[in-house]
């Protein structure tokens, strides 16, 4: 639910009015995050205003209206997303002696504050958020983002001002904020088709990472981006890793059936308690594994119909439309399907960079646009099933990965060494499959590296963009769990980390809040990611197939046949786009002149392989796409900015 945004000024000039103006410009570009209600909040001594913008979830009344103050008046906040815990944390309140006007999460998170410290509450809480709090005794502001990463935080500097928000464009909307292109986020992108956190696509800007806390004080500001380091200020109060580790070190003790049974108890739990709104709830189905579980755990809740949606691609292979059909109508669900064509589905490709900000590649975020288009017709919250391939080993790249590794240690040294320097002369090629992809693994010193030519998209990024220093992440690292745990263990790791939160969970939020529809991940409660690395790996990968536990409780609500079918990907044909009716789109957002007068990228290269592309050499496709993906954003983000100008210079 929501979107907010606000700014904490140097020094403590602006009017309120003038603050009102700035904060409210801010949080009305967010409009579609929060159709149903405006807020402003202001300090002027202070320097600090808090805008937000609200989609009606919990408490539908204005006693849920935003920025909200604490009942003692030293808290403020702008908190976007839910507390799903907060009927249990109310009740421990109450009996401490805090009463409550209505019946929101946000009151509930304000009385927690009060009751225990930021740090504490947030601790505390079980669910997606993104917060922005102001301490008006101790005069810091707080940003908080939920363990997983399901809702966005950015924040930077316009000129000598803090600004915070939702996405990107609340944060184009000061007039000072005209910061430029980040080169090594543009390499990162090439890389992975996305920008993971802390990193963000503008110089002095960031976002804030999952699980994190950032304190900023009124008199630290004065120091400007020049005195922040997101390593060392972004402080995790969950740490992925650490929680991994710890699980392992205390792994479940159960047979199969215990385990199942807990499985099945947690998730029923976790599905239970986001089915919570004072508005209509549905859910995404596509059929497979983790959507079927989700949609099963809430029929067997309802006492009605769950509103369940699918989109099916005419004439496609990614079509799973019959499957999601079978499962709705084994589960009895009130389902809805819309069967989509090519031009529906290119004509999403145009809102894209309006959609998501920030440059972002993966190209299942077209369907997943479509998808959650549907829902919104009928529901204002939708369940899905992220979570279950990174916490149950479900991705065939694992599998690809680890039989790698295994032929890898078999290699005598010397010869791996000398793959590996050949592997340097293939340049991109090595990116594409084939001998020159293998003998890019062979330098591997950990199952990380190899894991690493399994997800990356190009393979030197950083010489595709003159100027850049590619940025490390996780999947950096030879051995991402520091020999904590399994080769497979260490790949869910990075991909739950880094993967999860800064794609997919970045792709559902960007596309079902553009249609102001709240999405909600049950799989991804926290209690279910630590049960499940406490497993012992064979009850994810087994001999039957994947992601075994997971699906065994799924038979407990489908029959086998609808259990073990093959892992499909909600995809896209970008090949056959780029081939047919966006061919002309690409070629022009490619052309090797405009390239060279914008400085991005080294032109000859990337127009090249446009050109291998189009002679029929298709495994070039994910790396244009990202290219694309940039100058199309690119396109945008100057447009915005020009806008902003325009309102700033006649503001009436």
């Amino acid at each position: 639910m929501c979107g907010l945004a606000g700014l904490l000024r140097a020094t403590p000039d602006a009017s309120d009015e003038r603050l009102t103006t700035l904060a409210g410009a801010m949080g009305d570009a967010l409009v579609h995050r929060g159709p149903d209600d405006r807020g402003v909040w202001t300090e002027a001594e202070a320097g600090i205003a808090l805008a937000h913008r609200r989609l009606s979830i919990l408490d539908l009344s204005p006693l849920g209206h935003q920025p909200m103050a604490s009942s003692d008046h030293r808290f403020v906040i702008a908190y976007n997303g839910e507390v799903y815990n907060f009927a249990e944390l109310r009740e421990v309140l109450v009996a401490r002696g805090h009463a409550f006007r209505g019946h929101s999460d946000t009151e509930v998170l304000l009385a927690a504050v009060v009751e225990w410290g930021v740090e504490d509450a947030i601790a505390r809480c079980n669910g997606m958020f993104a917060i922005a709090l102001w301490d008006r005794q101790e005069r810091c502001l707080w940003l908080a983002r939920d363990r997983v990463g399901k809702k966005p935080l950015y924040y930077g500097w316009a000129g000598e001002t803090f600004v915070f928000g939702s996405e990107l464009k609340a944060l184009w909307r000061h007039p000072d904020f005209d910061n430029g292109v980040s080169r090594d986020a543009l390499a990162l992108l090439l890389r992975l088709d996305y920008i993971p956190a802390p990193h963000a696509i503008h110089e002095g800007t960031f976002k804030l990472m999952p699980g994190t806390l950032l304190r900023i004080d009124a008199a630290a500001v004065a120091g400007g981006a020049g005195a922040h380091d997101p390593a060392r200020d972004q402080r995790r109060y969950w740490d992925p890793r650490e929680r991994m580790e710890a699980a392992l070190r205390a792994p479940f003790k159960g047979d199969e059936r215990e385990a199942e049974n807990r499985l099945d108890e947690l998730l029923r739990e976790a599905v239970g308690l986001r089915m919570v709104a004072d508005v209509p709830v549905g859910v995404f189905l596509s059929g497979g594994t983790d959507s079927s579980i989700v949609t099963a755990l809430m029929q067997a809740q309802s006492r009605h119909p769950v509103r369940s949606f699918t989109i099916g691609f005419e004439r496609s292979h990614h079509d799973e439309a019959h499957l999601a059909r079978e499962v709705a109508d084994h589960l009895h669900t009130a389902h809805t399907e819309l069967y989509v064509s090519g031009s529906d589905a290119l004509a999403v490709v145009p809102t894209l960079p309006a959609m998501f900000d920030e440059p972002f590649a993966d190209a299942s975020q077209v369907p997943t646009a479509l998808v959650a288009r549907l829902a919104r017709s009928a529901v204002t919250v939708a369940l899905s099933g992220d979570g279950g391939d990174e916490l149950f080993f479900g991705y065939k790249r694992y599998e690809r990965a680890l039989r790698n590794w295994r032929w890898q240690r078999r290699v005598p040294s010397p010869l791996r060494k000398a793959l590996a320097r050949s592997a340097t002369g293939h340049g991109e090629a090595s990116r594409t499959g084939g001998f020159a992809a293998l003998a890019a693994e062979m330098g591997a010193g950990g199952i990380g590296d190899v894991y690493r030519q399994r997800i990356a998209r190009w393979r030197d990024p950083a010489c595709a963009v003159p100027g850049a220093k590619l940025p490390a992440t996780l999947y950096d690292q030879p051995d991402p769990l520091h020999g904590a745990g399994t080769a497979a263990d260490a790949m869910m790791l990075a991909d739950f980390s880094v993967y999860l939160p800064e794609d997919l969970l970045c792709k559902v939020d960007r596309t079902s809040m553009a249609v102001s529809l709240e999405a909600r991940a049950p799989l991804l409660d926290w209690h279910v990611a630590e049960f499940a690395w406490s497993l012992p790996l064979a009850f994810k990968r087994h001999a039957k197939g994947n992601k075994y536990l997971l699906k065994q409780v799924l038979r407990r609500y489908l029959p086998d046949e609808m259990v073990d079918r093959g892992k499909r990907g909600f995809g896209a044909p970008v090949s056959d786009w780029l081939r047919g009716d966006l061919r002309d789109w690409a070629s022009a957002l490619l052309d090797e002149q405009r390239l060279r007068e914008e400085g991005y990228f080294d032109a000859a290269a990337v127009h090249g392989i446009w050109r291998k592309f189009l002679d029929g050499e298709r495994k070039w496709h994910t790396h244009l796409w990202n290219v694309l993906m940039f100058q199309a954003w690119h396109e945008h983000w100057r447009q915005q900015r020009n806008v902003a100008r325009v309102s700033e210079a006649h503001p009436g």
